[in-house]
């Protein structure tokens, strides 16, 4: 094998490395999460550990007599983004017996 034959293998090696390397510095940049099946690939907004309000906490406490949490807009106003790969099966239109 010639010089330029394993400079070009060793490139081709290395580029999934790269890509992969790429696609974590885009998902945290964008904070997003990257969730993935054989059903739907799914990239779902994250809170920002920078967001002033919520402090990366993704929300706060509201006081009352059922206190539930209200989501920060830091994440909760971006889109929640799926692919679907393969089709999830359908139950049959009769009963099983």
């Amino acid at each position: 094998m010639t010089g330029r034959r394993l400079r070009a293998a060793l490139a081709l090696a290395a580029l999934p490395a790269a890509a992969a390397g790429a696609v974590a510095v885009a998902l945290k940049a964008g904070h997003r999460r990257l969730y993935a099946d054989r059903h739907r690939i799914e990239l779902t907004p994250q809170p920002r550990r920078s967001c002033p309000d919520c402090q990366g906490d993704g929300g706060w406490w509201v006081d009352g007599a059922n206190p539930e949490m209200e989501a920060c807009g830091c994440w909760t106003n971006r889109p929640t983004w799926r692919i679907r790969l393969l089709p999830v099966p359908a139950w049959p239109d009769e009963p099983p017996f």
